[in-house]
């Protein structure tokens, strides 16, 4: 592109446009839909009674037949500790005092904020995908974990899986290929009455190999909420994302199946959302922040709000004229039942 002369550039001021247009962060659809409804953590620790067993003392009788009195013990609690993440934001004074003058197009000190709070939950974004054993198992827990039948995740809420069958969720390897059939088996697998999938997680590869398996008049794509509970309740028709409100959805057996360039490569999950949730430890002396930002667009967290996350408010270093903080994330993500929930594995191609 030619540069303007110089009779142009030292008569005409520079105008700054008072947006900032994000070009790294992609989608991040199951970490904004669970945080987007985050449960209360509450105790030292979380605790679900788990019932593994049934109660085999029932029998039919007849007349003075004897009874068994003995005692059933087939439920234990499986425990999850708080996990805690973390990110910084600085700034140095002499910046933000250049920023403080008349000339200001955008707050710098609150687009910073918010940039990196955005940033903060593209790494959980990542983590939820996981097992939940990096930086020495201090990661949040993912679906790697959760979505498991003791391959990557022996132990389930410190309960063996091995012990604890009932914690195994299905896991079916897809010999390389994906077909309604095989989707069939999965959902079938993970279902037990009314108690269904209701929300699929899948790599935009293989959201693409399923709408192949569609038929033409069946590949209707619908916007699917950001919050969690909207898979179906607030469902928009019609084709695409309206306005940034939603995810793309096709829809399998009544729910959707969202692609998400977080989700792990070559893996299809079946998911119930009923026994998903992100349980949020607020960090002490910390203050809750919601981080909606009007300044930034381009991405899918421009209009997310009341993500559980906290913040240390600014401090001035006693060694530089600067103000750090610290934006953080406690709790835990949770299934308080891993057998309602399925995956197949190693799919590449129809």
């Amino acid at each position: 592109m030619a540069a303007l002369g110089t009779r142009v550039t030292t008569t005409t001021q520079d105008k700054l446009l008072p947006k900032v247009v994000d070009t790294i962060l992609n989608s991040n659809v199951l970490a904004t839909r669970i945080l987007s409804k985050a449960s209360r953590y509450s105790g030292e620790r979380m605790k679900f009674p788990v019932k593994y067993s049934k109660n085999t003392t029932g029998t039919s009788f007849s007349g003075f037949d004897t009874f068994s009195t003995s005692a059933t013990d087939n439920r234990v609690n499986a425990e999850f500790v708080p996990k805690f993440y973390q990110m910084s934001v600085a700034l140095p004074l002499d910046e933000l005092s250049a920023n403080a003058t008349e000339e200001k197009v955008i707050n710098l000190a609150k687009l910073e904020l918010a940039s990196t709070a955005q940033d903060m939950a593209d790494d959980i974004g990542t983590l939820f995908y996981g097992d939940g054993t990096g930086n020495g198992s201090k990661d949040f827990l993912g679906l790697e974990a959760i979505v498991d039948d003791g391959t990557n995740a022996g132990t389930y809420g410190t309960l063996s899986r091995t012990t604890y069958t009932t914690l195994n969720s299905t896991v079916t390897a897809s010999s390389g290929t994906i077909s309604l059939s095989k989707m069939s088996t999965l959902y079938n697998a993970a279902s037990s009455g009314a108690q269904t999938p209701t929300i699929g997680f899948t790599t935009e590869a293989i959201f693409a190999l399923y709408e192949q398996l569609l038929q033409p008049q069946e590949r209707i794509a619908k916007t699917v909420g950001m919050m969690k509970d909207s898979g179906l309740r607030g469902l928009n028709s019609g084709t695409g994302n309206i306005g940034g409100t939603g995810f793309t959805g096709l829809f399998y057996k009544g729910f959707p199946i969202l692609a998400d360039e977080k989700s792990t490569s070559g893996i299809l999950y079946f998911v119930n959302e009923d026994f998903l949730d992100f349980y949020a430890l607020p960090v002490a002396r910390t203050t809750p922040i919601k981080y909606r930002s009007q300044d930034i667009e381009g991405n899918d967290y421009s209009e997310v709000q009341g993500l559980g996350f906290s913040w240390s408010d600014w401090v001035i270093p006693t060694n530089s004229a600067s103000i750090v903080g610290h934006i953080y994330l406690g709790g835990e993500f949770i299934s308080q039942n891993p057998k309602r929930h399925a995956k197949l594995t190693g799919i590449i191609s129809v």
